[in-house]
């Protein structure tokens, strides 16, 4: 009976919960000046870089020439590069493919429009009548008709033509 008082007591005590310590935080106002906001959208638009992530290669920002350009790569983990834009301008696209180190099995394998319809294959040069607005997906990879997959590093450029 007293081993059983013993182990409730036991119990009782190393259930109990510790005391947990408030700390309280203060706050103070800031006042943003146009130096501020200057400065935000600076960095808003070094985050507007094209750029692989993972393997989708976001088309946000043109350059002074109108051009979109990226660096992407294809490995065994990614074999194709996604490469997603938007275009509310109709005409012509032009694109090119440039691998950085060596021509290669490399080429446009799909386009796909804002309606899901698709076109391709292509090559490492791209021509297209764009006749929809909206988001555009193309698809790089090897050709699966020839050896040797392309991995490394390659540079992708759209021109869209009114």
């Amino acid at each position: 009976m007293k081993n059983l008082l013993i182990l409730l007591s036991i119990f009782c005590f190393s259930c109990q919960q510790k005391e947990i310590k408030k700390t309280s935080v203060e706050t103070s106002d800031t006042i943003v000046t146009s130096k501020d906001t200057t400065e935000n959208k600076l960095e808003e638009n070094k985050q507007e870089e094209n750029k692989q992530i993972g393997d989708t290669i976001f088309m946000k920002s043109k350059d002074d020439k109108g051009l979109f350009i990226a660096e992407g790569t294809l490995d065994s983990i990614h074999p194709r590069a996604y490469v997603k834009f938007r275009t509310e301008d109709l005409g012509e696209l032009n694109g090119k493919i440039i691998p950085t180190t060596r021509k290669g099995n490399i080429r446009f394998n799909q386009i796909i429009f804002p309606d899901n319809s698709s076109d391709g294959p292509f090559g490492m040069d791209l021509k297209i009548q764009l006749k929809q607005k909206g988001d555009y997906i193309l698809v790089i990879g090897h050709s699966q008709m020839a050896d040797y997959p392309y991995w490394g590093n390659f540079k992708v450029q759209l021109e869209n033509k009114n």
